[in-house]
């Protein structure tokens, strides 16, 4: 049985290690730490000049919830036009309605922009906000969409195994679920053979220190509890060993 692994990553030194470990397709975001932003257009541009297995760009404005307003989703057009020019594979986005359902309208203006770029598409997480998976899947196999990245409505993909079983049952091979969201080494084969899911999708995060001689700590460029001098990157080691359990 072949796997794909997909990695996510925000930043272009982890680009070069998650291919290094093995990795089937990237998936492009800022602010990691946020659940994934959208990526600049350098950094999309760079990530297709240097990268050698398909490169998936985050279609998502902001933090928080997938409710977007007009001007949201003007905005993600144009993102993914900036995808599309920045030589990317495809793009991954997420909408909902106030009540939890799939905003079928916005996310066809979505869709079809993507497809006007022939960019490929996967829905992402805010299915596990959904209020009716079921109907989710339904209308994102007619969308058009290749793959669903979801934890099984779970806090991670190993406790959502139930219902990403039956998530796959529902796709029918219409389109792929993908398993997300503390996938590791040690739980990626049991999530896989169990669920009959082909494709997961991890970070692989690890830190390292930073390389500047100067550590003026005094001044904080953001959050007041992080760290400015450790830098998160992927571990290749561990995208390797995750795609040597899968076999």
């Amino acid at each position: 049985m072949t796997y794909q692994v997909e990695v996510c990553i925000d930043n272009l030194e982890s680009l070069h290690y998650a291919i290094e470990g093995g990795a089937n397709r990237i998936e492009l975001c800022s602010s990691l730490a946020l659940g994934g932003l959208t990526p600049s257009f350098g950094f999309m541009r760079q990530a297709a000049i240097l990268s050698s297995v398909p490169v998936y760009a985050m279609i998502r404005p902001r933090q928080g919830d997938f409710l977007y307003s007009e001007e949201d989703i003007e905005s993600m057009l144009l993102d993914i036009d900036a995808a599309a020019q920045a030589g990317l594979q495809g793009v991954v986005f997420g909408t909902l309605t106030a009540t939890g359902d799939i905003d079928m309208v916005q996310a066809r203006r979505l869709a079809e922009r993507a497809k006007s770029h022939e960019l490929g598409i996967t829905f992402h997480r805010a299915i596990d906000q959904c209020a009716d998976y079921v109907a989710a899947i339904e209308a994102l196999a007619d969308l058009g969409c290749e793959r669903i990245l979801t934890s099984g409505l779970a806090a991670n993909a190993e406790l959502g195994i139930e219902v990403l079983t039956q998530m796959v049952n529902v796709a029918d091979g219409r389109l792929a679920i993908m398993a997300g969201a503390g996938v590791n080494p040690e739980n990626a084969a049991r999530i896989a053979h169990a669920t009959g899911i082909k494709q997961l999708h991890l970070s692989g995060k690890t830190t390292r220190p930073s390389h500047m001689e100067l550590v003026a700590e005094q001044a904080k460029m953001g959050n007041q509890d992080l760290d400015d001098f450790i830098v998160p990157i992927t571990s290749s080691d561990t995208i390797a060993k995750v795609v040597n359990a899968l076999g």
